[in-house]
C-alpha cells in the first residue's frame, strides 16, 4: 500500500502500481492461507459454477458502472450462490488512500491486498451514511491464439491488476492490486488478535501528530462467488448491531 502522509486525492489517471516490496524480516505471526482454494473445485461445483455463469449482470440508469443483482433486503448474499467468510480490513493514513485487505482469517497472510481510489477520511464520512457500495470494474483482455484468433485470457478476477473503481455510482479513479509490502505486514501483525473493531495505530504519529495515525476498521465479510466474472464482498455485522453496510462488487466486463 503507497500509504502516504501526504494527500493524494482520486484521480481520473490510473496511479502507476507500485513496486512489489519484499519483507526484510518474516512474518512469524502470519500463516500461509490453506491450499484448499479453487484448485480442489469438485464436479458438483463445476456444476454449480456452470449455472452461476449464466446469471446476467444488470445495471440501472443511475448507476454508470455495472454491478451484480444485490439480494433483497439487507444486501445479503444469497445463501444459494458459493460463499465463504473471509476477514477483510480497510486501513489507511487519515490523508493517504484507504486499501483493502482480504485474509482467510486474521492469522493468515493477506491473499488480495488493494489500494483503492479513496482517501481514508473520505471512506469515513461515507460509511457514517449507513450504506456504501463499492464497485470495481475490469475489462476482458483477449489474447491471440495460434490462429491468430482471439480468445479470452483466463485470469482469477482477484488477480486482475487494475480496476476502475466507483462508490454509490460515480467513478472515483482506478484500484490498484500490489503484494503485501512490509506495512501492510506489520498492520495485519498488529491486528491478528482483532477478529472485528475499529480504531486506530500509532503510524507516524509521533512525528506528524493526528495526520500520522493508521485508521482501520476489520469485519468479516462473505465472499459470494457469482462467476469467473463477478465476486462480491458483503460485510458482516454483529448480531443486532445497526452499523454501516458495505459491499465491495468486483466485476469483469
Amino acid at each position: 500500500m503507497a500509504t502516504t502522509t501526504s494527500s493524494s486525492s482520486s484521480s481520473s489517471i490510473p496511479p502507476s502500481s507500485p513496486a512489489t516490496t519484499t519483507p526484510s524480516r518474516q512474518h512469524l505471526l502470519l500463516e500461509p492461507p490453506s491450499s484448499k482454494k479453487k484448485k480442489s473445485r469438485t464436479n458438483v461445483f463445476r456444476v454449480l459454477r456452470t449455472v452461476f455463469r449464466s446469471f446476467p449482470i444488470f445495471t440501472t440508469p443511475a448507476v454508470a458502472c455495472k454491478i451484480p443483482v444485490i439480494h433483497p433486503g439487507l444486501g445479503l448474499p444469497d445463501p444459494h450462490h458459493n460463499t465463504l467468510r473471509i476477514t477483510g480490513t480497510l486501513f489507511g493514513y487519515r490523508k493517504g488512500r484507504v486499501s483493502l485487505s482480504i485474509q482467510e482469517n486474521p492469522k493468515c497472510l493477506p491473499s488480495l491486498v488493494v489500494e483503492l481510489a479513496m482517501q481514508t477520511t473520505t471512506l469515513q464520512k461515507e460509511l457514517s451514511t449507513g450504506m456504501v457500495r463499492i464497485a470495481l470494474e475490469t475489462e476482458k483482455q483477449p489474447r491471440a491464439d495460434n490462429n491468430n484468433s482471439k480468445i479470452e485470457k483466463k485470469t482469477d478476477i482477484l488477480d486482475e491488476p487494475l480496476w476502475t473503481m466507483y462508490c454509490k455510482g460515480e467513478k472515483t479513479g482506478y484500484g490498484v492490486k500490489r503484494e503485501a509490502n512490509e506495512e501492510d505486514l506489520n498492520v495485519m501483525e498488529l491486528l491478528r488478535p482483532v477478529s472485528m473493531g475499529a480504531g486506530v495505530l500509532p503510524g507516524n504519529s509521533e512525528l506528524e501528530g493526528p495526520d500520522g495515525e493508521m485508521a482501520y476498521m476489520r469485519a468479516y465479510f462473505e465472499r459470494v462467488i457469482g462467476s469467473k466474472d463477478s465476486e462480491t464482498f458483503y460485510m458482516l455485522s454483529p448480531e443486532g448491531n445497526n452499523g454501516p453496510e458495505l459491499s465491495f462488487f468486483f466485476v469483469r466486463v
